[in-house]
């Protein structure tokens, strides 16, 4: 029974103070049928009836399968200490650390978060406390508005659906205006941001660019060329925000190295297991320049009145919740426990360990690669790409749903992400990180030689 301080004589003075009879005629307004009602539930069942149904809930699930899936949310290895370290109960602490005499543990693991992904995305401010990768993306568009008193971003069409979509939503008030920019659909380039549809549409008079968004690697698994999407956008007075995916940062160079603004990105990757679409850590990093525009929580590293080193929230007064409108950002929530999970994962890495991550991950898709083409089935596009690529499969749709009976998961069918993309009606976007094992590789290639012919790899 839910707890409530006011007894029935207190509900009925105030209901005769305000002139109604009743609750119910407080929401007379509403639609009889929009109104809440009782809850259509089947009986309920014992602890015993309860732990048997959820079991076979549970066996539902496949855990057989060899999986190729990424598309934003990776399998990587977890050292065991990131599990443990945030099992122990000193991180059992209040949701917000506005009382840094009490919460010090909490702001220095904040502290330490920033600290690790500045170094890692090369740019100089880094706040915490966003939702996922397209959210923080979303929130690196509505900061270059701020930044430029601009209205209008560009996004590159290979960036991730879904964050093209949060990103829609997000711009959707006001006079924003969110604009595509075509990828390239044949030669080299193919799969990549148009260049020189980017150009036109930064010279495009109808009203001047705010930002460009493009992602590295982008959706497809392809390297764009980020150094001259930096360029074409600065020479228009645009900011330019790198959507990147941090392990791949460990060999491909980092945002700040080829002139980013901003970086935003999904975190996951970095010791957060794949978990039925969340919670997941999103990234937002910026310069020094920008610092007042970056939403989220900043923690600065002070001394108290004795000299001892301090943690503390800085540059965002608590009334920043309440300004509405005005306000950097009104989505707010603390993910300082999957920040606290990234900061002990590359703590257990090291630089030199996160670099053999993804050099293992490309390796591994390499011989995927090579694996696939001899039983049949090229790559979509023909340029570099780290770990992950579009594959070409005749009736990719329902071939991906026989692998299954064959114990492969197959990565993402492209048709059902991009509907609307008859140029990846044949795509499968499939990915190999450092736990793809060679054993699974066979086991797709020959898998996937059956289907197309009986081809099976050598």
């Amino acid at each position: 029974m839910p707890y409530g301080p006011h007894t029935p004589a207190d509900r009925e003075r105030m209901l005769e103070v305000i002139g109604v009879s009743s609750v119910d005629e407080l929401f007379a307004d509403i639609p009889a049928a929009l109104r809440a009602s009782r809850l259509d539930l089947p009986a309920g069942l014992s602890e015993l009836e309860l732990a048997a149904h959820l079991q076979a809930l549970a066996a539902r699930n496949r855990t057989d399968l060899a999986s190729f899936l990424g598309a934003g949310a990776y399998r990587h290895f977890q050292p065991p200490a990131v599990d443990q370290i945030l099992l122990r109960g000193e991180w059992y602490t209040a949701y917000t650390p506005y009382q840094p005499e009490v919460s010090q543990g909490t702001l220095q693991s904040i502290y330490e978060y920033q600290s690790l992904l500045a170094e890692l995305v090369g740019l100089d401010v880094v706040s915490a406390s966003h939702y996922d990768g397209a959210a923080a993306t979303a929130e690196a568009a509505l900061m270059a508005c701020r930044a430029t008193g601009r209205r209008r971003i560009l996004v590159s069409r290979a960036v991730h659906r879904h964050y093209r979509e949060t990103l829609a939503t997000y711009l959707s008030g006001g006079d924003h205006q969110l604009v595509e920019i075509p990828a390239v659909l044949s030669g080299e380039a193919a799969g990549t941001t148009d260049l020189a549809e980017l150009e036109r549409l930064l010279a495009d008079p109808s009203g001047p660019v705010a930002g460009v968004i493009a992602g590295q690697p982008n959706f497809y698994g392809l390297l764009e060329p980020m150094a001259e999407i930096s360029r074409l956008a600065h020479a228009a007075s645009a900011l330019f925000v790198a959507v990147i995916e941090p392990v791949s940062l460990a060999v491909l160079a980092p945002p700040g190295a080829y002139g980013a603004d901003i970086a935003a990105g999904e975190g996951q990757s970095l010791g957060i297991p794949a978990q039925y679409g969340g919670p997941y850590l999103g990234i937002l990093a910026t310069t020094d320049a920008l610092v007042r525009q970056i939403p989220g929580r900043l923690v600065g590293m002070t001394a108290d009145l004795d000299g001892r080193r301090a943690f503390v929230m800085t540059m965002r007064a608590r009334e920043q919740d309440i300004r509405r409108e005005r306000a950097a950002s009104n989505i707010c929530t603390n993910q300082a426990l999957l920040a606290l999970a990234a900061s002990v994962y590359l703590a257990c890495l090291g630089p030199h360990g996160l670099r053999d991550v993804a050099a293992l991950g490309a390796a591994r898709a390499a011989e995927l690669e090579a694996a696939l083409r001899g039983v049949g089935a090229g790559r979509l596009h023909p340029g570099a790409y780290l770990n992950e690529f579009v594959l070409r499969v005749p009736d990719a749709r329902s071939v991906h749903r026989r692998l299954l009976d064959r114990g492969v998961l197959a990565g993402l069918v492209m048709a059902e992400v991009e509907p609307d993309d008859p140029n990846l009606v044949d795509g499968l976007l499939v990915c190999a990180t450092e736990v793809t094992t060679p054993d699974e590789i066979r086991s797709f290639a020959d898998a996937l030689g059956a289907e197309l012919g009986g081809a099976r790899w050598a």
